[in-house]
């Protein structure tokens, strides 16, 4: 507990205004949280009011169809004002922006290569597994010249950015703050749910789409808990993303791209198949799941810590 010291010099214990609003090294966890917010609404209300008035064309009304220049436009915004809200709060606390879970240090982008190995993998054995039961066919190619050089590098840098502003909105600065507030764990629960809430706008989306979502968001948590870094988690994300809309061609979210390599064929129910959600819509998701933690555990048998002890004002 801080301790004050009056005029006399004699030791007293703090204020009740400043036990409520500071714990015993900084201010709490939930005041940061907020400032945090009120932060990130003060730069994007102006923005908000911006698009509203200057939306670019083929950016109206309801999204139908992904495209690479939509993702790019959109993520590449989300992700610069939260990282730009993170910078804010980095100086008001007088802590690194590596600190909330994106690290440049040496090393820790190895897990994003081996994120993306896993993300790809998962998706490509779900969806062999579907091949095996013939309720699935991957079809024939369906780009042709220039567009197999452009599309899955305009794919490629579009779930990129959408994996840094999805990691980083649901599990960078909030989960670092909350955890230091009221642990890792029920933070991480909470900005599951939000994360799953997140994707219920999408058109096509169901509702034991959004149960693998949140799934999938506690898996990536317990990435984040066990590597101490976003790093494998936004390789993961990214190649999921990028193998379901781009390579295999499939439903991602509810949504189809435009620009796929594949013209894949589906005959099974859609409980099987995942439906218009698409494959992460399965319920063979759960245990594809499932098993790619019993492999992490098995492959990450240290863990880092998380929060970094650096990152922390232990007393």
């Amino acid at each position: 507990m801080i301790v004050e010291e009056n005029a006399s010099g004699r030791q007293q214990s703090p204020s009740i205004p400043r036990r409520i609003f500071y714990g015993p090294t900084e201010l709490r966890a939930g005041w940061r949280l907020l400032i945090f917010l009120a932060v990130l609404a003060a730069i994007v209300t102006p923005l908000v009011l911006l698009g509203n008035h200057y939306q670019p064309i083929g950016f109206r009304g309801s999204l139908k169809e992904m495209t690479p220049g939509i993702l790019v436009f959109y993520d590449s915004i989300k992700l610069g004002v939260v990282l730009l809200a993170a910078f804010i709060m980095s100086r008001i606390e007088k802590r690194k922006v590596g600190a909330y879970g994106l690290p440049l240090r040496g090393g820790t982008l190895r897990n994003f290569w081996i994120g993306t190995a896993w993300g790809f993998g998962a998706l490509s054995a779900l969806l062999g597994v579907m091949w095996l039961a013939h309720d699935y066919h991957a079809g024939h190619v369906a780009l042709r010249g220039r567009e197999l050089i452009y599309y899955p590098l305009a794919w490629g840098v579009a779930f990129l950015l959408l994996g840094l502003a999805e990691e980083f909105t649901f599990r960078g600065y909030g989960q670092f703050t909350l955890t230091t507030g009221i642990g890792f764990w029920p933070a991480a629960i909470l900005f599951s749910l939000l994360f799953g809430f997140g994707h219920s706008g999408n058109s096509g989306e169901q509702f034991i789409g959004l149960v693998q979502v949140v799934v999938i968001a506690l898996f990536f948590c317990f990435t984040l808990w066990r590597t101490g870094t976003l790093w494998f988690a936004v390789g993961y994300h990214a190649a999921w993303d990028w193998g379901q809309t781009f390579f295999y061609g499939t439903p991602n979210s509810g949504l189809l791209g435009r620009g796929h390599l594949l013209n894949p064929m589906f005959k099974g129910p859609s409980w099987l198949t995942g439906g218009s959600v698409g494959p992460e819509g399965s319920y063979l998701h759960i245990p594809l799941v499932l098993v790619s933690t019993l492999l992490f555990v098995m492959v990450y048998r240290k863990r880092m810590p998380y929060p970094d002890r650096s990152a922390l004002k232990i007393p």
